[in-house]
This record gives structure tokens, C-alpha cells and sequence, in this order.
């Protein structure tokens, strides 16, 4: 109590100070800090105590005439001592123990404890705020806390020993004591007795709901919480909810025992132990239509996928149950996926609301809560398109595990993303799974964390725990987390405490590692039979009906069982979770076969030109470096040339005059990593005044969106490549700080860039930008690993491809991804709108230069722009040797910076004539045509592959085999460049310049090969 001591100590002290504000109007100028409505706190009256006994004498006769007749404060401060007096004296009009007719002053004593008992039953209402959820009977297996604390906090009225830490003793439960206004649990009462109290507390805290959100920094957020969880009687549902949810219910368990008696033996990954998962997102889907949401993306792990597919993205029963089917083969293209990881695209009537809604289920790999940022992407590309600024028409919804919301960092990086400006959700609601288990792993040996969701406490999203063998309890959580979200455009998290009824997946003996759990859930029953037996006991509905109900939905699943033996093929479009209605044909197939030219005007590259190099605002002041740097663009322009930025600009501004949007996203883009790029233009002498010129180029162009990233790759390529599967008609890029660093993103690579068109037939045109170049930076700051993206294209080495039709199209859309290093800014320039001109959509990969963004040879001429002109995928030599090939005694292919330091060397050693140069642009698809020209061309002369790269980087091993397969391995190919190596690169700046000697003397010793034989 000797906080409460020292409170009531400072009151009182400093008598002659304290009492200025007493003296005058009681409510004038009294300082009251809570609601008039509630009355103010009894925290201003002791101070009044320790001033002047008369005048508390003075208030006290005044009171006694007339209750109305004083302030509020002194009224509850009455009405509490009288009530504290010997029950015989309680209803007389009289100043009790305190006051003995007109002449007793007040006992300073009793004040104290008066004071202290106030602030005690305060505190006490605050602990159940901050800490009733660790008591919350929230497992229903009734063998673990929810949390893994295991402790009772001690200032929770657990025991009636317990009211002894607030000074209080069991004969103050019936009295009466005035409420605070940071608690509803009054309901229209502003005093209860302290037994009601501590009733309403636990009801309403440590009952099914355990709630965290005392840490939230808003007053008014965590008012509004506590009004949704404390106000008496509260969560109170109709006759026809409770129907609704019991049917809801039936449907999700019998479609599980539905599957578990056709397929015994199959993996589903079921949802046995949470089936409340269901009704649940039924509640949040029907919550949000009402308030007017009518797009819903969602994104979950395997378990209860098949499930949610079925009874809330509405698939057909037949296509489900087709996908057990040994000998279902696919129709379309691609490998398809296993049924537990399919996404789906569905737009129907909402029941509830009679309102139409869109619902789409991203797929996704077995990589947990990879999806994340993917699904956040879409729903913020779906607002952006549609001009939802607040989030009130699309909204996004997460289901995830326990183990891996708690163990997954993209977790972590996806909710770093939902408060920025520029991709916020407006609010996602979370729902985890929590089975209470990994894979076989304990959480007490999974995470650090009292519970799984404390990571959403970084965005001060509010967490609901709730135990999820109370399907109401669940409900009125999935409700208030729709309201939340409705109301604040927040992140909340709803977390289902629950179980696993079988394995990890329904063939694993889950007995061996968790003995008692499991011999408990054998025992435990079904949370249906549970709440029908509870609903036909209250009258609610009959057996009969329950029965029939069960019966129907029986029936639905036998029938589409025997209906799904007549599927013989999948149909993998059939599960697309991202249509492009209008750009594909009916049978999602490109409508042409060819690529317009990708030149530009005169015209359009001299007015991207002029304002990329001014600034469009007038009193703009910005940075004398940036004006010297506009100032050389401006130069540029004049004479017709172009430097990397520029021809970046040209490809963004003309496909904005087209109306395509054009976002660019990554760490530090806006100026760019390496200071060239600068489309935000800061003025340097107002706060957040920005321009970004790029928007000022025509007046009815598509918006331009540059935006730097958090300083994260796993989540912000992912919330992009999300992005991109909105639209197919809109250029969609993420560039890395340096190449190197998409390697902490290659998950969303691997699993999604890909393979995701073969897995599920998903096309996607996101560029990833990735600075590469050996420049004596270190290993970190070198290579964008263009091996590992090589040895995942598809295109087969040992086989020529037939040279029909529009080739380079054709080849295109046979391959999984794009793979380019361009040696010039207009041949970037082409890439990028050629990205978008193609009848299809394929993920770009730009390897892009560092020293070459101001290299004086790396520039181009507007005519290399020109009208008819198009993306070169390969650049043959322009020089001698190209005018005599048949002396030419080596013919050179590479790729990116390192043609520029061979044509230098070339030079110096005055062998032109001797030695070709060819630059593949284009590395995958690899150009066989093209390629196959040049060693016809140079029929004659040696074939060399060069690279700045370690001999087992870079392109070597992808090019070499097809470039045997191009002269049908007549001709040895020879290697030059670095040695092989574990690092990318050295970081000694004179062992990177040894070593590009090294290979530089190779490449054009042209005796270096001779009697030598692979």
C-alpha cells in the first residue's frame, strides 16, 4: 500500500498551496480529468480533507440539504462514507463515524483510508485490464495456459487472500465504490459493490476472451475496447445467429469427416480441433460486407485450406474431391500444385448482407506466412486501382499457424509494412490457428514469447485470445475484430486457442512426442456435439433439426462425390486466384502471338527529356548537386543522348503517357542507391515538400508511384510481386539496394517468381532490378548471383529450338522468366516497354550497372530510340572485325560491364581486326537464333565466353552448353574470367585489379587456347 500512501501523502501536503483552488467555485476550478457523466474520481476531494475540515463541514450540511446542491465529486465522496458506517446507521441523515453533529471535524485517518480504498479498487479494475488474461480459461484441452508465463499475476483476485495487496480485507466486498471512467463494467451504474466488481472483471477478462490492449497508446482505441468487452450483457446473440452458426459449424466438421472417410489415407491436412475456423471467417467476411467492404484477399497455410475453399470461397465439391483421384491428369499448362496449397478466385452474394463480394484465396507454397506479404500486395494494388483510400471496399484477411506466426520473420516484416504510407492495407484482421503445437514441437521450446502473437504488439494491433471450443465466444470476437478494423483501419489479431485432433498431417502418430496431449484430445468432444447439445437444451432447435441438418449436408457431399468420378481431367485455370478478365482469350490464352515495335517519337523523348531535367514547380529550391545533375541531363538532351537515368525515364514516362501506372519500390529508390535517379526532388527549404516530376509529364497520364521500402527484401518483394498480380497493365518494379541482397528474398524467388506460372498457372510481370558489377566493392557489394537465377530458367541447353513464326515471342511464352544484363540505356529503355507490349506477362530479371550509370561510352542516341526500333537481345560487333570476318582469329561473347573493359583492352592492344566482340543482352531465353548467325558469321575463329564473374558464377555454366548446342558441339568453348571461389568476390582492391588483369591478358592472348583440349 505505500503507493497508495505516498498518493495520499502528497494530497495532503502543502496545506497553505493546496487549498487556493478550493476556495472559489467547487467545479470552477477544480481540475477534473474524467467524464462529467461518471463524475469526477474522489481523488480532488482529499486534498479539500487536508485543507479545511470546516469546509468540509460547510459541503457536508449543504449535501445533507440538498444532494444536488454540491459538485459531483462531493456527492460520491458522501455517499461513500455514509455507506462505510455500522449497517444500523447506514439510511440516517447523519455524518456517521465522520462527523459528529456540527462541532466534529473530520478524521484525517478515515479520509486516508477512504482515498486509499478508491485508488486501490482503480488499480485493481486496471490489473484485470492489463493482466486478465493470463487467467482466462482460454486452452480447451485444460492442460496448458494459452501463454507461457505460468504464473498468476499477483495482483488479480484469485483468492480472497489477494485483496490483502490492496490494503482491502474480505469485508469490503459489499462495499459500494465509486467506477472510473476507463471501465463500462457499470453499465448504467457508476458505483458498484467491490464483489460485483471483481465479478464483472473476471466475466469479462478471464472468462473464454482474454484480451490484450492495454499497451495500445490511444486513449480512445482502448476505450473503445473496453467497451466492447466490459459492458454488462454484452455478447448477446438472436435465435437465428445461433442457428446460423450451428449450421455453419455442421458444415465444417462433416466436411472434414467426409473426407477422413472417403480418403483414410490421403494427406488433407484437416482442420479437426479448430472446425470453429470457419463460422469464424464466415463472421468477419459478413461483418465486413456490412460496413460496406466488397473485395476480400485472403492468405493461409495448408491446414483447413480444403475446408475454407469449400464452405467459404464456395469451390465446387466435385472439384475438390477430383483432386484425390490417382489418375486426374492436367489439361492445361504447367505442373500444377497439391490440392492443400490451390488458391481461388469466387464473386457471389453474401447471405447476411445480400451484397455482392469478391473472395479470393492466394496459393501458396508449404514455405508458412511467405504468403503474407503477397496477399497485402494484391489488397493494396486492388485499392489503389480502385480508388480506395481508407480501405473501405477491399480489405485483406491472414490465417496463420501458431508456430509459424510466433517463428517466421516475414511475419514480423509484413507487419512492419502496415502503417506505411505507401503500403498500407488499411487495416488486415489476423486470424491464428493456434493448435497449440509445431510440426512435433512443444511451444515451450518454440519461442521465447508468452504467446504466439506478441509480434502484432509492435503495430499496437489489439490481440483477442479466445478458446475456440466457445463458438459464440469466437464470434463475438470475429465481430468486434470486423468493427475494429471497420472503424480504425487497423491490424487486429484473433487468436483461436484450439488443437489438432490427429497429426501434422492425418498419417503422423502424434503419440510419440506429445503423449498427454493427445491421450486428452482422444477424450475430448467435438465442440459441434458440444454446442447442438447446448442449443437443444436451451429450446434453440430440436434433435430433429440438428439431425436434418446434418443430413442435408451429407447428402450435398455424397452427391458431388459421385459427381467428381466423372472429372478425368484438372483443370488448372480452374483454380486461378488472380484473373485478368479481357486480357487473355476465354481459354486464357495470349490473344496474338507478336510484340509491336517499342521505338519511341521524337516528339515524346524530347519532352520526357526536358522535364526529366527541370523541375515542373515554380519556387522549388533544390540541392545544388541535383541542379548540377539536371543540368547535365538538360546537356544531354540537347545533343541528343541519353545516360542510364535518362533512359529509365524515357521507358517510364512514355508507358505513363499510355496510361500504365508505373510504381518502383526497393530501398532508397526515389534518389537511388547510387544518386543517378532523383525522381523525388526535395525542397531544401520546406519541411516534406517534395516533387516528383515524373507526374507533371501529361495531362491525363497514369500515375507514377516511387517509394522507398522498409529496409526489408523478404517483404517488400513479396508485397510487390502481390502488387503485379493485380493488373497486367501496369509495370510493377522492385530494385535491390545492391544485387546482392535478394538472396535474404529467395523464398518469394524461388517459390513464387519462378515456378508460380507453372504451379498454378499465374502469369506476373514483376521486374526486379538487381545493381550488379565486379568493381572492387567486396563480396557484399558485387554480384546479384545470376547463376542461381539461370539454373532455375527452363529452357533446355542441350536442344535447339525450332525457328518458326515470331521466335522471340514464341520463345518468351515457353519460358518461366526473363533474364537480361543490358550494356546500353536504350536497350533498358526497350526491355522495360517491351515488358509490357508482350500479349502476355513474364518476371523481367535486370541485372543493372554501377560504374556504367555515368561511364561516358554507356550512353545512347535518340535514334537508338526511334520509332521501328526494338529491344536488341543480342549486340553483334559493329567494328573491323565485323567488316572481315573470316580474319577474325576469336570471336568474344559476354555480357553487361565487362564489354565495355574488353573493347578498352581491345583497343590497347590494336586488335580490332583480330578479335569480335558480341554482347548477349538477353541471356535467357538464350537467343539460339541470334547466336547461331554470329558462329556462323565468325565460322573461322575461335569461341571464347568471357566474365568479370568466379568461373562457377555468373552465366558460364548456362551458356557454355548452349552455345556447343549452337555449333552441335563441333568447336570447343573456352573460358575466360576469374578462378573459382567460395566468395563472390575479394575485398582487396588490388587482388580485383590482379585478377581483371589476369583474364584481360587472356582474353586476347590469341595463342592462350592453342594445344589445349577440353
Amino acid at each position: 500500500m505505500s503507493q497508495f500512501r505516498a498518493l495520499v501523502g502528497a494530497l495532503r501536503g502543502g496545506r497553505a498551496g493546496g487549498s487556493w483552488w478550493l476556495r472559489g467555485s467547487v467545479g470552477a476550478r477544480s481540475r477534473c480529468y474524467l467524464d462529467p457523466s461518471r463524475g469526477c474520481s474522489s481523488e480532488a476531494v482529499p486534498s479539500a480533507v487536508a485543507s479545511s475540515s470546516s469546509y468540509v463541514e460547510e459541503m457536508y450540511f449543504a449535501w445533507l440539504e440538498d444532494h444536488k446542491s454540491v459538485h459531483k465529486s462531493w456527492d460520491t465522496f458522501f455517499r461513500n462514507i455514509q455507506a462505510s458506517s455500522p449497517s444500523g446507521e447506514a439510511g440516517k441523515p447523519r455524518p456517521s463515524a465522520l462527523l459528529q453533529g456540527r462541532v466534529q471535524s473530520l478524521s484525517p485517518d478515515t479520509t486516508e483510508k477512504v482515498v486509499e480504498d478508491h485508488l486501490a479498487v482503480h488499480t485493481l479494475i486496471r490489473a484485470y485490464q492489463i493482466r486478465g488474461h493470463h487467467v482466462a480459461q482460454l486452452d480447451p484441452l485444460g492442460i496448458l495456459e494459452a501463454d507461457l508465463d505460468s504464473f498468476v499475476p499477483s495482483d488479480l483476485i484469485t483468492s480472497l487472500d489477494k485483496l490483502g495487496f490492496y490494503g482491502l480485507h474480505e469485508s469490503d466486498l459489499d462495499r459500494s465504490f465509486q467506477l472510473p471512467p476507463t471501465s463500462f463494467i457499470g453499465g448504467g451504474n457508476t458505483t458498484l459493490p467491490l464483489r460485483e466488481i471483481i465479478r464483472r472483471l473476471e466475466t469479462s477478462y478471464c472468462g473464454h476472451i482474454g484480451v490484450e490492449f492495454m499497451f495500445i497508446n490511444n486513449v480512445s482505441q482502448c476505450q473503445w475496447i473496453r467497451q466492447k468487452i466490459e459492458t454488462p450483457g454484452i455478447m448477446q446473440f438472436t435465435n437465428t445467429e445461433k442457428r446460423t452458426l450451428l449450421a455453419r459449424l455442421i458444415r465444417s466438421t462433416r466436411f472434414e469427416d467426409f473426407l477422413a472417410r472417403k480418403w483414410s489415407s490421403e494427406k488433407r491436412f484437416g482442420l479437426e480441433g479448430c472446425e470453429v475456423l470457419i463460422p469464424a471467417l464466415k463472421t468477419i467476411i459478413d461483418k465486413s460486407s456490412a460496413s460496406g467492404i466488397d473485395s476480400v484477399i485472403m492468405g493461409m497455410p495448408h491446414r483447413g485450406r480444403l475446408n475454407v475453399l469449400a464452405n467459404v470461397i464456395r469451390k465446387e465439391l466435385d472439384q475438390i474431391f477430383c483432386q484425390f483421384d490417382p489418375k486426374l491428369e492436367a489439361a492445361d499448362e504447367g505442373s500444377g500444385d497439391v490440392k492443400y496449397h490451390l488458391g481461388m478466385f469466387h464473386e457471389r452474394i453474401n447471405r447476411e448482407t445480400d451484397q455482392n463480394i469478391m473472395l479470393s484465396l492466394m496459393a501458396n507454397p508449404s514455405h508458412l506466412e511467405a504468403v503474407d506479404p503477397v496477399v497485402q500486395g494484391k489488397a493494396k494494388a486492388e485499392q489503389f486501382y480502385r480508388g480506395d483510400t481508407e480501405g473501405n471496399k477491399v480489405m485483406s484477411i491472414l490465417i496463420h499457424g501458431d508456430a509459424a506466426f510466433a517463428g517466421q520473420g516475414v511475419v514480423y516484416e509484413t507487419f512492419h509494412l502496415s502503417e506505411l504510407p505507401s503500403y498500407t492495407t488499411h487495416g488486415t484482421i489476423h486470424v491464428v490457428v493456434n493448435n497449440q503445437i509445431g510440426f512435433t514441437t512443444d511451444p515451450r521450446v518454440a519461442r521465447s514469447s508468452p504467446y504466439p502473437t506478441d509480434v502484432a504488439r509492435v503495430v499496437n494491433a489489439p490481440i483477442f485470445h479466445v478458446n475456440a471450443d466457445d463458438p459464440e465466444a469466437v464470434m463475438y470476437v470475429c465481430r468486434v475484430a470486423a468493427e475494429w478494423r471497420a472503424t480504425f483501419n487497423k491490424d487486429v489479431v484473433i487468436d483461436l486457442v484450439s488443437y489438432r485432433r490427429f497429426g501434422h498431417n492425418e498419417m503422423d502418430e502424434p503419440m510419440f512426442t506429445q503423449p498427454l496431449m493427445y491421450k486428452q484430445i482422444r477424450r475430448q468432444e467435438h465442440v459441434l456435439k458440444k454446442y447442438s447439445d447446448r442449443l437443444i437444451a436451451e429450446g434453440m432447435v430440436t434433435l430433429q433439426e440438428f439431425e436434418e441438418e446434418v443430413a442435408k449436408y451429407d447428402k450435398i457431399c455424397e452427391e458431388a462425390y459421385t459427381s467428381s468420378k466423372d472429372e478425368k481431367i484438372s483443370h488448372n485455370r480452374h483454380w486461378l486466384d488472380s484473373p485478368w478478365p479481357g486480357f487473355f482469350t476465354t481459354e486464357g490464352e495470349p490473344k496474338s502471338m507478336s510484340c509491336v515495335p517499342t521505338g519511341l517519337d521524337e516528339e515524346t523523348l524530347q519532352h520526357i527529356g526536358q522535364t526529366a531535367s527541370s523541375v515542373p514547380l515554380e519556387d522549388f529550391r533544390i540541392h545544388p548537386g541535383v541542379s548540377r545533375i539536371l543540368r547535365s541531363r538538360a546537356e544531354l538532351v540537347k545533343n541528343r543522348q541519353m545516360d542510364w537515368a535518362l533512359g529509365e525515364y524515357m521507358a517510364f514516362g512514355s508507358l505513363l503517357k499510355e496510361g500504365i501506372h508505373v510504381r518502383l519500390s526497393g530501398q532508397d529508390v526515389e534518389r537511388g542507391t547510387f544518386s543517378h535517379r532523383h525522381h523525388v526532388l526535395h525542397d531544401q527549404e520546406v519541411d516534406k515538400r517534395i516533387c516528383v516530376p515524373m507526374n507533371h509529364l501529361w495531362a491525363h497520364q497514369a500515375p507514377y508511384t516511387v517509394c522507398n521500402s522498409s529496409l526489408s527484401e523478404y517483404g517488400v518483394l513479396g508485397f510487390e510481386l502481390g502488387f503485379a498480380m493485380a493488373s497486367p497493365n501496369a509495370l510493377v518494379l522492385w530494385e535491390a539496394q545492391f544485387g546482392d541482397f535478394h538472396n535474404t528474398a529467395q523464398c518469394i524467388i524461388d517459390q513464387f517468381i519462378s515456378s508460380g506460372q507453372a504451379k498454378w498457372v499465374r502469369n506476373n510481370g514483376i521486374v526486379l532490378l538487381l545493381p550488379h558489377g565486379m568493381e572492387g566493392m567486396g563480396p557484399e557489394h558485387s554480384s546479384a548471383r545470376p547463376e542461381r537465377f539461370l539454373q532455375m530458367s527452363n529452357d533446355d541447353p542441350d536442344h535447339f529450338p525450332e525457328l518458326s513464326g515470331d521466335f522471340e515471342v514464341q520463345q518468351l511464352s515457353d519460358c518461366n522468366w526473363i533474364v537480361v544484363n543490358c550494356s546500353t540505356p536504350a536497350n533498358y529503355c526497350h526491355v522495360i516497354r517491351r515488358q509490357i507490349m508482350l500479349p502476355f506477362r513474364k518476371p523481367l530479371i535486370i541485372f543493372t550497372p554501377k560504374s556504367l550509370l555515368r561511364h561516358p561510352d554507356a550512353r545512347s542516341g535518340f535514334d537508338e530510340l526511334a520509332e521501328g526500333t526494338k529491344f536488341n537481345r543480342l549486340i553483334p560487333d559493329q567494328g573491323p572485325a565485323a567488316e572481315d570476318p573470316a580474319q577474325v582469329k576469336r570471336v568474344i561473347f559476354c555480357t553487361g560491364k565487362v564489354y565495355y573493359e574488353l573493347a578498352k583492352e581491345r583497343k590497347q592492344q590494336k586488335l580490332e581486326k583480330d578479335v569480335a566482340i558480341v554482347r548477349l543482352e538477353q541471356i535467357s531465353p538464350f537467343p539460339f537464333d541470334l547466336v547461331r548467325v554470329q558462329t556462323e558469321k565468325y565460322a573461322n575463329a575461335e569461341l571464347v565466353w568471357c566474365q568479370e564473374e568466379h568461373k562457377n558464377m555468373g552465366y558460364y555454366d548456362y551458356v557454355r552448353p548452349r552455345l556447343l548446342t549452337v555449333v552441335a558441339n563441333k568447336k570447343p568453348v573456352w573460358y575466360v574470367g576469374r578462378d573459382p571461389a567460395a566468395a563472390t568476390a575479394t575485398g582487396t582492391k588490388s587482388t580485383h585489379l590482379n585478377e581483371l588483369k589476369r583474364f584481360m591478358d587472356t582474353a586476347f592472348n590469341l595463342s592462350a587456347f592453342q594445344g589445349r583440349n577440353l
